[in-house]
């Protein structure tokens, strides 16, 4: 059975990298919920995808002047003070409000959602008894050089969340491989084809789960992945007649928007 992984929570159907995306997306079934990290000014981390959070943030209506810097200049307390719900309706970003996917109630729940603490995400994943693929990103400026792998775990004990709720993903190697050998006990995986630059190389033996840009590679090239033991759970895929292939070719799992469109 292929591991169903919404990204960045239930994202067709609430706003991104919030808890209530999570939670939709809990109560479809997927089997994980994956998000990223963000630091702030005040080396706090929070869950933000855009380093200039315009696009899922009142960020332009609240500080204009300051557009569009990134999350990074800003305190926790200002990201905390922003409006992370309330584009959704109006932005529509997978076209299903308008297809009635999205309920009134539900819409209305979403006005006013903040974006979350780390230690919220972590807290909401242990109440579900669920799982989390947390993702390090490479920060912006001036947080470019913050050690990322020693916050984020030190955060994980401090909640005690383990590696039965949470795993780690990374385009940066170097940190997932830094993170493994402080605690050999949680499970990384490669993301690979992050960039348009980057090479989609499956050889490193340190890996065994790779999380590649679908579309960099056909189905036939990842068929030979697959058929050579590797553990892939390929990005973003939301198209049915793909999430059938790939499920078809025996990939691990499937990164999606759309979580409810993969048979369980």
């Amino acid at each position: 059975m292929v591991t169903v992984i919404a990204h960045r929570g239930a994202r067709s159907l609430a706003p991104e990298n919030t808890l209530a995306a999570a939670r939709k997306a809990h109560r479809l079934g997927a089997d994980l919920w994956e998000t990223d990290v963000a630091v702030t000014a005040d080396d706090q981390l929070v869950l933000m995808h855009d380093d200039a959070m315009i696009r899922t943030t009142n960020v332009s209506d609240i500080f204009p002047e300051r557009v569009p810097a990134a999350f990074s200049t800003y305190s926790l307390a200002e990201i905390r003070s922003l409006d992370a719900g309330s584009w959704f309706e109006h932005d529509d970003p997978f076209g299903q409000v308008a297809a009635g996917a999205v309920g009134r109630q539900e819409l209305a729940r979403y006005a006013g959602e903040k974006v979350p603490t780390l230690r919220e995400a972590f807290e909401l994943t242990l109440v579900l008894d669920w799982f989390l693929n947390l993702e390090l990103k490479a920060q912006p400026l001036p947080k470019n050089d913050f050690d990322l792998v020693d916050a984020v775990l030190n955060l994980a004990d401090e909640v005690s969340i383990g590696p039965d709720h949470l795993l780690f993903s990374s385009a940066r190697f170097s940190w997932l491989k830094t993170l493994k050998q402080r605690r050999p006990d949680f499970e990384v995986q490669a993301i690979l084809g992050l960039f348009p630059e980057d090479p989609m190389d499956f050889t490193d033996p340190f890996f065994d789960t790779f999380n590649p840009r679908y579309t960099r590679l056909s189905v036939d090239q990842l068929k030979r992945q697959v058929d050579l033991g590797l553990k892939l759970n390929p990005f973003t895929v939301n198209d049915d007649k793909m999430i059938a292939s790939l499920i078809e070719v025996g990939v691990a799992g499937l990164i999606t928007d759309f979580p409810q469109r993969v048979p369980k």
